[in-house]
């Protein structure tokens, strides 16, 4: 009787979590279906939403290019987490199953990466960029290539190999598989939830980028932040209804794409964990 009293209590307890974490994203659904005039009610408006997500919507469709920024970012996003993903396991692949010289420490370099912030780098990687003259003639190569390497990916797919049986590629050697066969035929399909995994981060990651577009390539080729920004402003007044439609807009991507891989999200970290 008392545990099931006390899971009660906690289940109790982490709904009124829930409810409580939730009221940030359900107050900007609200404001969203707004006019700028309503936004400024005071005291705010909580409850019933208006109507005018819609004509928000339609808004930032017909005058701020959202289509065209959506598509630029589901188009940069998407190529970047394909090559990401592709790099990252033949990376994993050569830190487990090859011998060479420096391994274990080049290993170590890749790790120490993720505790380099990005305005480090963000300098001179716009230098290079600017000297390229990617950002005016090839902005979708400035947008990705800087991105391509990531050494959360290689941890994750190192860490997964590393756990697969070594009778499995003994087994594999015996039947003369190469090393690419090897990896299509037997680490691919065993990998499935540690990919879903990594691609749930980096294209979040890719989609939130904001001040890497902004600085290097021109207003037709920004990505959906940017745009989120600029639609936030209506001349003097911020329109917070129409800012946060677009932000409610720009997290549908995302929230679908987990959604969808969720599953895979959590089987792939409860991989690479376990050994």
């Amino acid at each position: 009787m008392p545990n099931r009293k006390t899971r009660y209590w906690t289940h109790l307890a982490l709904i009124a979590v829930c409810i409580f974490m939730a009221c940030p994203a359900l107050y900007a659904l609200q404001v969203a279906t707004l006019t700028v005039e309503q936004a400024f009610d005071v005291p705010p408006r909580l409850f019933p939403p208006s109507n005018d997500f819609f004509e928000n919507a339609r808004t930032l469709f017909n005058t701020q290019d959202f289509d065209r920024l959506l598509w630029n970012t589901i188009t940069v996003a998407a190529v970047t987490v394909i090559t990401k993903t592709a790099l990252a396991m033949l990376a994993g692949l050569a830190f487990v199953y090859y011998h060479f010289p420096g391994k274990i420490f080049l290993f170590f370099l890749v790790l120490l990466t993720l505790l380099m912030p990005t305005e480090i780098i963000l300098v001179p990687l716009f230098n290079l960029v600017a000297d390229l003259e990617w950002g005016a003639k090839h902005p979708k190569l400035a947008l990705t290539v800087p991105f391509l390497a990531t050494a959360t990916g290689v941890f994750l797919f190192r860490q997964h190999f590393s756990n697969i049986p070594r009778e499995l590629v003994e087994a594999a050697q015996m039947d003369g598989a190469s090393p690419l066969r090897f990896l299509f035929s037997v680490l691919l399909p065993m990998s499935w939830n540690v990919i879903g995994a990594h691609v749930v981060i980096q294209f979040i990651y890719m989609w939130h980028q904001y001040a890497w577009p902004l600085f290097v390539v021109e207003p037709g080729e920004q990505l959906i932040q940017v745009g989120v920004r600029n639609a936030a402003t209506s001349g003097s007044q911020t329109d917070f209804g129409l800012l946060m439609t677009a932000g409610v807009i720009a997290s549908l991507p995302p929230l679908i794409l987990f959604l969808l891989l969720q599953r895979q999200f959590m089987n792939g970290f409860a991989l690479t964990r376990d050994k």
